[in-house]
C-alpha cells in the first residue's frame, strides 16, 4: 500500500483517491517552489527563527493530540483535532507570516511555514483531521 492509499483522509472516505493525488501533485509543485526559494536565499535565512517556526506548528498542533491519543483506542477530544487543523492551515500560516512581517519585518526564515505545511501535504498526504476519529 502506498502512502497515497494509507492517507487517513482517504481511508475515512473524506477525499476521493484521484482528488487526493491531484492535490498532492499541486502541493508538491508549491513545495518545490518554496525549496527553490530557500536554496536561492540560503545565506539570508536566520536558522534559529526557521527552526522555531517549523517546529512550532507541530509542537502546538500535533504533539498535544498525539500524546493524548497514546495508549487510547477511542478518539481524543475534538479540541486536539481543532488545534491541529488551525495550526496546519495555510490561511493560519499566512496570517502568522503576515503578523511576523508587520511586527518584526519580513525574513526568509518565514519559508519554514509553507515548507512544513506543504511538506505534510505533498510528502505524507496529510490533510485536516476529522473530529471523532483517532488522532494519528
Amino acid at each position: 500500500m502506498t502512502a497515497l492509499h494509507a492517507s487517513p483522509a482517504c481511508d475515512a472516505g473524506a477525499v476521493d483517491r484521484g482528488v487526493l493525488l491531484r492535490l498532492r501533485i499541486e502541493y508538491t509543485v508549491a513545495l518545490v517552489g518554496c525549496i527553490a526559494l530557500a536554496v536561492w536565499h540560503i545565506d539570508e535565512i536566520r536558522w534559529p527563527a526557521f527552526v522555531a517556526l517549523f517546529a512550532a506548528i507541530d509542537v502546538v498542533g500535533f504533539l498535544p493530540g498525539a500524546l493524548a491519543q497514546r495508549g487510547r483506542s477511542e478518539a481524543v477530544s475534538a479540541v486536539y483535532h481543532a488545534l491541529y487543523n488551525v495550526t496546519h492551515s495555510l490561511a493560519f500560516g499566512a496570517a502568522v507570516a503576515l503578523a511576523w512581517s508587520l511586527l518584526l519585518g519580513f525574513e526568509w526564515a518565514l519559508l519554514a511555514i509553507p515548507l512544513h505545511l506543504l511538506g505534510d501535504r505533498a510528502v505524507f498526504g496529510n490533510l485536516f483531521k476529522r473530529p471523532g476519529t483517532r488522532f494519528t
